[in-house]
């Protein structure tokens, strides 16, 4: 009786075990994705501005330049991670969300994942003004996702590392 019992509680280590390996092993395939920025379009850029620094207390990271001296596209830090992309509505892009942003570690191997999953995904493109590495997917929904990875020296993880 008493190697029953022995046996049992053997094979119930191992089933244990290997239920505690999987796991563990599904955590280690992180695909390094996160959300670390929305994008939105504002019909009055400098009240939003005012609201986004000054009420809500969010830095502003860095902005594009203008070539007429009009805002442009500003990002705007929550926090070390977190941004918030706001740039002028017009008529191409009414006031509202225009995207999500999809952080990445690595835009390529995310954009072959998500193509292998069956979603039609453009390739990867480097940003000229921001140093991003950046790839679109629209969901069924059309909301646009962008991918983007932050290589050393760009803007976004510049601002990043001078968080404090």
């Amino acid at each position: 009786m008493k190697w029953i019992r022995s046996a049992t509680l053997f094979l119930a280590g191992i089933a244990v075990g290997a239920l505690l390996t999987q796991s563990i092993a599904a955590q280690n395939r992180s695909t390094g994705h996160r959300i670390n920025h929305v994008g939105i379009s504002v019909t009055n850029f400098d009240e939003s501005l005012k609201f986004y620094t000054q009420v809500m207390g969010f830095k502003e990271a860095y902005r594009f330049p203008s070539q007429n001296g009009q805002p442009s596209t500003t990002f705007l830090q929550v926090n070390r991670d977190t941004f918030i992309e706001m740039a002028p509505a017009n008529a191409r892009q009414p006031a509202g969300l225009t995207h999500i942003g999809l952080y990445s570690d690595d835009a390529q191997a995310s954009v072959m994942q998500f193509r292998q999953a069956g979603a039609t995904v453009g390739d990867v493109r480097p940003s000229e003004n921001s140093g991003s590495k950046l790839s679109n997917v629209t969901d069924p929904n059309g909301i646009r996702i962008e991918i983007n990875e932050q290589p050393a020296g760009s803007l976004m993880r510049k601002a990043m590392e001078a968080w404090k």
